[in-house]
């Protein structure tokens, strides 16, 4: 009987093991050292901030593994023969695999700052990194958070629950304007800031100060101002989790190299999820990405393959949502931070400061491109629909309606936004 290994129990890894366990009788062995059993990753924060228990980020009951004949194994796998096809294991086990799903996530980046492998620094990535945090935050009175991504919000959302006083720094002008144009990542730095987190835009670190017992202290930002924190959190950005592979043969670069097909330069080799670089561009899309949904969709292309229905991987139209505290985001097609030369922006912002679209569109052509969607929920299918079928803005804008799931909300500002389009045109 065919044994596919699955290295990486996230949501890839899992989801492609479900996948090939509904459509095969193959052996199916799943390795991680993170944790037992899957758990939804996006929840941590839920658990420390006192909202949900350990056991209910388990999607799965424990029997459901053992029922679908799926094998788990806790371990670290610490070398990979490819020509043999083996896993060796840290603590000396070995396991043999006909085909292998390299499913191994991201880790936090860090950019050789001094300090940053001191006692209190860390990332929040993995079920440890939540435990860390437990252990780092007993006694913790001030925390420094650098980096202005999404784990960055949510781990100031966390320590302030706990009444940490938090500064977080952020070397953009705005809040993740890397990503967001600078209305919509004013509105959210603006937002932060009201939840009493001290957003220090323009602002970078130079170095992680220790006390005496090697813990930190304190941080230096580059123009040399010093802040006390017991706790400094590196949220700028992650990386594949690939280090282990690198005096390998499997192609690398950011990440696992792979095809349109999911497959590495070794046979019966793939790689999927956080770990996995697109060799070949996928529309505008970044060539890793660190993506709930696209590695759910990773894991069911590659199933469809391993069990007979070769698939290339398409993960159609860019969507992403996330929340900064209260204020819930959504953004489909492509809003650039800044418009590129064919592209214009429309945003609408509502006076109260916690609702907003930005709307990106075709100059000449007027064709819809993307929508940001701030504190106002959107329906996927409608925008993805109106994407694939390249709409333009004037339909977009007078259909908004039936995108929105609270349709009071746009009865009442339907007139407001169509006046702001209007006076963004005459602008232009």
């Amino acid at each position: 009987m065919e044994h596919i290994v699955i290295l990486g129990n996230g949501i890839s890894g899992i989801t492609a093991a479900r996948h090939i366990r509904k459509r095969s009788d193959k052996k199916i062995t799943v390795i991680s050292a993170e944790s037992d059993y899957f758990f939804s990753r996006t929840a941590l924060m839920y658990v420390y901030m006192g909202h949900m228990k350990w056991d209910h980020l388990k999607p799965y009951e424990d029997w459901f593994w053992e029922k679908n004949r799926i094998d788990l194994k806790n371990g670290w796998v610490q070398q990979i023969d490819f020509s043999e096809k083996t896993l060796h294991f840290k603590n000396g086990d070995k396991l043999n695999y006909d085909k292998l799903i390299l499913a191994t996530g991201s880790i936090p980046n860090k950019f050789g700052w001094e300090g940053e492998d001191l006692n209190g620094v860390q990332g929040l990535v993995s079920k440890q990194d939540l435990e860390l945090l437990e252990k780092n935050t007993k006694n913790c009175k001030k925390a420094v958070i650098i980096g202005g991504g999404l784990i960055g919000v949510e781990l100031a959302e966390m320590l302030r629950t706990r009444n940490i006083e938090v500064t977080m720094l952020v070397r953009e002008k705005a809040f993740w304007h890397s990503v967001l144009p600078f209305e919509d990542a004013n509105m959210i730095s603006e937002h932060i800031k009201s939840n009493g987190v001290d957003l220090r835009t323009v602002t970078e670190l130079d170095k992680i100060i220790p006390d005496e017992h090697g813990k930190v202290s304190s941080i230096i930002t580059k123009t040399g101002e010093q802040i006390d924190c017991q706790l400094v959190g590196l949220c700028a950005g992650v990386r594949p989790n690939i280090d282990f592979l690198k005096d390998s043969d499997l192609a690398i670069n950011k990440g696992i190299l792979v095809n349109s097909y999911l497959e590495t330069n070794i046979p019966d080799v793939y790689a999927i999820g956080d770990c996995a670089e697109q060799q070949e561009a996928i529309d505008q899309r970044k060539p890793v990405e660190a993506v709930w949904y696209t590695g759910r969709m990773m894991g069911e292309t590659l199933a469809l393959t391993l069990t007979g229905e070769k698939s290339q991987y398409n993960p159609g139209n860019w969507f992403n949502s996330a929340k900064f505290f209260d204020i819930e985001y959504q953004t489909y097609g492509w809003v650039w931070p800044r418009p590129k030369e064919n592209e214009q922006h429309f945003h609408w912002q509502h006076e109260d400061n916690t609702k907003a679209i930005t709307i990106s569109f075709d100059k000449k052509t007027k064709l819809f491109l993307g929508i940001n969607s701030f504190g106002i929920r959107m329906r996927h299918e409608v925008l993805d629909r109106w994407l694939t079928e390249e709409r333009e803005i004037n339909y977009v804008l007078a259909n908004l309606k039936q995108a929105n799931f609270d349709p009071e909300f746009y009865a009442r500002h339907e007139a407001k936004i169509f006046e702001g389009f209007k006076k963004n045109l005459q602008n232009a």
